[in-house]
């Protein structure tokens, strides 16, 4: 039987935040790891998250969670702006390493986090989720094998549940810490049609904020902020494809996704199946080709889901089908993608639509 690759996971309380909600459950359901360390702020907690889950190891310290030899690789779960530290801590211990998305504050964090695991030969990922998902890959193919003909246009609509009315984190209403309308939701999503589509060639970008204050979530206490809450792309990727992506904040009602692709031969539509991020959901393909005729369910082949049955839906589950291909790149040593390169380019795009944004002047690469 093959060695189970022994995680250690840094950021991770029971029943609270994404790393029990998503990253745990999908862990558990895989066989390829075991849980073997867990590591929070306080070792009172690391050792209940410990408890709860029946793991030997509990640290309250990241650089020791790295360094132990019965760990070989780290997951980082924290907010945003820790990230950095816990990564490099894994990179320097010699250990592969899954980092949520975004990679860091900016592209400068990001980069270092990068040559570190380059000159280190270290595997590592990146939580941009979209690029497993089974119907964003269905819909990669469809595109390429030609089911559009010549893609044309892309119409991509997102719902963001926060930097509304009010917010569940406070971190998330300051720019610099790297975690916002435009980095979370904007990043997933347009990561995911660029997946699909190609890069962008050049943008014109509004990242407004149409806010100054939010109230936060359960103290009801007015918070300032100084990240968007509404975010508009228009610009050209690949081989010409016009793209108008929108993200709207703190919207409650109608479609929470929906994507459109236009082509010369046909259109495809992707919708969402859940109130939930578009990454975190199973997605619903319809599709048509002859004039005249309607949409339709385009099933998902079996193909795309790398998973056992019985994965959990919801959440977890292209966390694991992520984890499934990082387990294949750490055995057979190859690069793993979505790692800290494509976050790397992820990152430089969003610096492109602030550019424009800031300047009202289009980018072009």
């Amino acid at each position: 039987m093959t060695q189970k690759i022994r995680v250690g996971m840094v950021g991770i309380t029971p029943n609270r935040g994404f790393s029990s909600i998503a990253h745990m459950p999908a862990l558990l359901a895989l066989p390829d790891f075991e849980v073997v360390a867990v590591c929070t702020t306080r070792q009172e907690s690391a050792d209940a998250a410990a408890k709860h889950y029946g793991v030997p190891l509990a640290f309250a310290d990241p650089i020791k969670l790295a360094q132990h030899p019965d760990v070989d690789m780290v997951t980082v779960c924290v907010s945003v702006p820790g990230h950095l530290d816990p990564v490099m801590a894994a990179i320097d211990a010699g250990k592969h390493v899954y980092c949520e998305w975004p990679l860091g504050r900016n592209t400068a964090e990001a980069t270092r986090m990068y040559e570190a695991a380059e000159l280190k030969g270290v595997r590592h990922a990146v939580g941009l989720q979209g690029r497993v998902s089974p119907a964003i890959n269905f819909i990669r193919d469809l595109i390429a094998d030609g089911y559009v003909g010549k893609p044309l246009a892309v119409t991509w609509f997102v719902n963001a549940a926060n930097w509304g009315a009010t917010i569940d984190r406070t971190y998330q209403t300051v720019f610099a810490n790297g975690a916002n309308l435009l980095t979370i939701p904007g990043g997933h999503n347009l990561d995911a049609l660029c997946y699909c589509l190609g890069e962008f060639r050049e943008l014109s970008a509004l990242a407004v904020r149409q806010r100054d204050h939010i109230t936060l979530e359960g103290t009801g206490e007015l918070v300032p902020m100084d990240v968007p809450d509404q975010l508009v792309v228009a610009g050209i990727v690949g081989d010409g494809v016009v793209v108008s992506a929108q993200v709207r904040g703190g919207m409650t009602r109608g479609n929470e996704f929906l994507c459109e692709i236009h082509g010369t031969e046909g259109d495809l539509t992707l919708s969402a199946t859940m109130r939930t991020s578009t990454q975190r959901q199973e997605l619903t393909i319809q599709g048509a080709q002859k004039p005249g005729t309607p949409l339709a369910d385009l099933p998902i082949p079996d193909k795309y889901r790398w998973v056992p049955a019985g994965t959990p839906t919801g959440s977890p589950y292209n966390v694991a089908q992520l984890y499934a291909k990082f387990a294949v790149a750490i055995r057979e040593s190859k690069p793993m993608h979505p790692g800290f390169d494509d976050a790397i380019a992820r990152h430089k795009m969003l610096d492109m639509i602030m550019q424009a944004s800031s300047t009202g002047q289009k980018q072009v690469r």
